[in-house]
């Protein structure tokens, strides 16, 4: 029977898929890290197979020699029984038993209870008896270090009687994950030596798949082990027989108690696949040493920013190692989105959060409102997003399109940042509408060929070579201004231009201020070009005040300098106004 269990935990461990086949004869070497291959790929890893009950600490409820009797006495290592020799270095030549107290009544409960330290994956577990097998005996796990057990196994003579059980019962797939009994551990002989070996997967029908059953995964998953044993064989002398019916009491001289010389648990440390070996952490306690950009105890989560994908379960055809978020370097952190991930065909479903820079989106990836993306730099750099820096006047918005930075403008107004006024535009002093639209008017249209004199060379003064602005010229002009044409109407024989005076370097005559005003021209003079004006251009006004209260605001004629602007004059006509407030002009 015991080759037959050895046998069974050997082929289980085959379809754990957890075991690596060497062969002792082929030199092999080992890779750096065993979760890698050799080109770095990650692949599936898993510690090695251990007894993970050897030297830990067993809780047993009854012990011989506490307190001392006869027959065990704690300070007599020849008669001492401790539970420490359950998972000590048992060998052929030295084998030591753990004892029970003297049983003086039948049945009675003695248990044993074995804390793994960490959750393991258990392939088997085995107690080598040094006193006759019990009649009944119950194995159970724990997943949660001790708070609630659920049973592995049972073995007794009577399993519907004593664990409402079938003695023999099939296992299906709907099944596979309960607890069975069998009879076939419960005899007397041997008298010493005698083994109970479970195998947690002995029989599974979805162990041939063990990768994908869940189910499985989650019935081999342990923390602590429980064996509870419940009838001892009751019998008269060595070599005797078992009294079925003697339940309530043993009778004649030989004591009864249960004793193991060994428990093993067969299995490996829990890594999901993530892992090759577990270490101790700070506070000594069993952990996974995590690769695959897992974390936690068993491996069990995706370390922080690793969301691109869920975390799964490493198998032999793929590792499943956890995906970094893709954000471009501009976010710490990531969550993942389920929904997202679908959509992307089960590839990414990171989602960055607080990305940093002046970016925005799920990865990153664009620049936020107010920003646009410098292609001249990665989207990886600081520096990829530039600001939109939109007018605040000739901007419609603050936020400009995202590849080519342009503003959105107002009507009549262009530029990347929407600060000048477009052809055919001119600027006006309204926040609403910064730039006007020049009127399509040509002032010599407006005037027949029959009303120009014939000759417009002897008609126009002052004659060529007079433009120059000299101070004598300055004196006999009332009004000396730079003007902005703004556009241009008809009244009667007059051309009537809306101006902006920009600048004022002599007035004598109140109306003529700073800002909008009017500029009249007879439209004979007009039509000679005596003088020449275009709308949007700037102008010097050198003219004579005329008081008519038809006309408001200034009049220019042939005699009138009315010539397009330089910016050099600036300086001589303050030089001019300056001499003209030391009296330097001759009162006409």
């Amino acid at each position: 029977m015991e080759v037959l269990q050895l046998l069974r935990l050997l082929l289980t461990t085959a379809m754990l898929g957890l075991s690596q086949t060497v062969n002792p004869f082929v030199a092999q070497q080992t890779p750096p890290d065993p979760c890698y291959d050799e080109s770095g790929a990650p692949r599936r890893c898993i510690p090695e197979f251990v007894n993970a009950a050897f030297g830990k600490e067993v809780q047993a409820s009854s012990t011989c020699g506490r307190p001392p009797t006869r027959h065990c006495n704690a300070s007599d290592p020849r008669r001492a029984h401790p539970p420490s020799y359950l998972t000590d270095l048992n060998t052929a030549s030295n084998m030591t038993c753990w004892r029970s107290e003297t049983l003086h009544h039948s049945p009675q409960n003695v248990t044993l209870t074995l804390s793994l330290g960490k959750k393991f994956e258990v392939v088997y577990v085995s107690l080598q008896f040094c006193s006759p097998r019990p009649e009944s005996t119950a194995i159970l796990k724990s997943m949660d270090y001790g708070k609630t057990w659920v049973p592995y196994q049972y073995y007794s003579s009577q399993c519907r009687k004593i664990y409402g059980k079938p003695s023999k019962a099939t296992v299906t797939k709907q099944n596979e994950q309960e607890a069975l009994c069998t009879d076939g551990l419960t005899d007397l002989y041997p008298l010493t030596g005698g083994l109970i070996a479970f195998s947690t997967l002995d029989g599974r029908p979805s162990a041939q798949d063990f990768d994908s059953s869940p189910v499985l995964q989650d019935w081999v998953t342990a923390t602590d082990i429980r064996v509870v044993f419940s009838r001892p064989h009751l019998f008269r002398e060595l070599g005797g027989s078992r009294d079925a019916g003697e339940e309530e009491s043993a009778t004649g001289s030989t004591p009864y108690y249960y004793a193991v010389g060994e428990l093993q648990v067969g299995g490996r440390c829990k890594c999901n696949g993530h892992a090759a070996r577990c270490v101790k952490d700070k506070e000594q306690k069993l952990v996974c040493d995590c690769k695959h950009n897992t974390e936690g105890p068993e491996c069990d989560r995706c370390k922080p920013f690793h969301y691109d994908r869920p975390w799964q379960r490493a198998t032999a055809r793929e590792a499943n190692e956890c995906l970094a978020c893709n954000c471009n370097l501009h976010a710490r952190r990531c969550r993942f989105n389920m929904e997202l991930f679908k959509l992307s065909g089960r590839k990414s479903g990171g989602v960055c959060l607080n990305c940093r820079h002046n970016t925005a989106g799920r990865h990153c990836h664009y620049c936020k409102e107010g920003f646009y993306r410098d292609l001249s730099k990665a989207i990886t750099d600081r520096k990829a997003c530039k600001a939109c820096d939109c007018h605040p006047v000739g901007a419609a918005g603050k936020t400009c399109n995202q590849t080519t930075g342009q503003c959105p403008c107002k009507d009549g107004v262009t530029g990347l940042t929407c600060n000048r006024c477009a052809k055919g535009y001119q600027q006006s002093r309204s926040p609403v509408a910064p730039c006007i639209k020049i009127p399509a008017i040509n002032p010599t249209s407006l005037v027949t060929s029959t009303e120009a004199p014939a000759d417009c060379d002897s008609y126009c003064k002052p004659a060529k070579g007079n433009y120059k602005i000299n101070m004598k010229k300055y004196c006999k002009k009332d009004y000396v201004v730079q003007v902005n044409i703004l556009e241009m109407e008809t009244v009667a024989n007059w051309a009537k231009f809306t101006i902006n005076i920009l600048s004022v370097y002599k007035c004598r005559d109140e109306r003529v201020k700073r800002g909008d005003n009017f500029l009249w021209i007879h439209l004979k003079d007009l039509s000679c070009k005596c003088p020449k004006i275009q709308i949007s251009k700037k102008y010097l006004v050198m003219g004579i005040s005329e008081n008519s209260t038809d006309r408001p605001g200034l009049m220019a004629d042939k005699n009138s300098l009315v010539i397009q602007w330089r910016d050099a004059w600036t300086r001589r006509l303050r030089k001019l106004q300056r001499r003209e407030k030391k009296g330097k002009c001759v009162k006409p």
